[in-house]
């Protein structure tokens, strides 16, 4: 019997290597049978005992990268929401986008007025008698995780604006939602008292087979950290102006000129933020 290879995940926690991770993180980015079976031959060859899971990604990436830009951006999307810059600000842009795609007319960056104070709310989202407020706790290091602080903070003040929203006329009969959105993941706890006091809870990879990760596939609505295509100068050039969708590229290729890259360099560019559009 073949003695597991033990790995190192981000956190620090040692676990045994699973090669089937690996395959069904390549078929999500829709990479071919053909280089799966290459990729995963050439990580089972180079891997050691202690290596990092961060090691095996990029061996994975890199090889990925040389036979499909468009699957290997697929495959970083998790690093790319992480690369939504340190203010977060791209990333509630993100979820408002999520949101309004799936059928909310959504608000972002929000002053609203609670019983108490006054909140600055990162979505509003409203959909028939549906009202939710959405806090995004965004963070630059995987290895962070929204423990039950973190609900418990925003549930105290959801109640403190939904004491205020109760008393307009206009609301009456509507539901209201509070929630949290996070790019890394939840604690067990967090997620507990989330269901228990009625928080809208959404992860990379929570509510299973609903997490940000299936969402984002879905609709198609990558965001343009995933592009192998760009340098993460050009990036955070492009985040500045406020776009945050490999779809605001393709719809809108001016705004390549507005950071002066070079025509030729275009039509890869867009071709793989259309290709990332279209391809779910």
């Amino acid at each position: 019997m073949k003695i597991p290879i033990s790995i190192v995940k981000k956190s620090g926690d040692i676990v045994a290597f699973d090669v089937e991770k690996l395959i069904n993180s390549l078929r999500r980015a829709s990479a071919g049978e053909n280089v799966i079976q290459q990729i995963v031959g050439e990580v089972q060859s180079t891997i050691y005992e202690g290596m990092t899971t961060t090691k095996i990604y990029k061996i994975a990436f890199d090889l990925l990268k040389k036979y499909s830009r468009v699957s290997a951006s697929k495959y970083k999307l998790k690093n790319a929401l992480f690369e939504l810059s340190p203010s977060g600000f791209p990333f509630e842009k993100l979820v408002g986008k999520l949101m309004a795609h799936e059928g909310f007319s959504t608000q972002v960056g929000v002053i609203v007025q609670g019983n108490c104070v006054s909140h600055e709310i990162d979505v509003i989202a409203d959909k028939d008698d549906q009202h939710c407020f959405i806090e995004c706790k965004f963070h630059s290091d995987q290895g962070r995780f929204c423990n039950v602080k973190i609900p418990l903070y925003v549930n105290s003040r959801f109640l403190d604006v939904e004491k205020q929203w109760k008393k307009q006329k206009s609301n009456e009969g509507k539901i209201s939602k509070g929630g949290v959105y996070t790019n890394t993941r939840f604690t067990s706890d967090a997620t507990q008292y989330g269901k228990c006091a009625g928080l809208l809870m959404a992860s990379w990879d929570y509510p299973f087979g609903n997490g940000l990760k299936e969402r984002i596939d879905k609709s198609g609505l990558h965001p343009l950290t995933a592009l192998t295509t760009l340098t993460k100068n050009e990036k955070t050039k492009l985040l500045d102006l406020g776009v945050v969708l490999c779809r605001e590229i393709y719809e809108n290729p001016g705004v390549l000129n507005q950071i002066g890259l070079a025509k030729p360099r275009h039509k890869n560019i867009i071709e793989d933020a259309k290709e990332l559009c279209t391809q779910h």
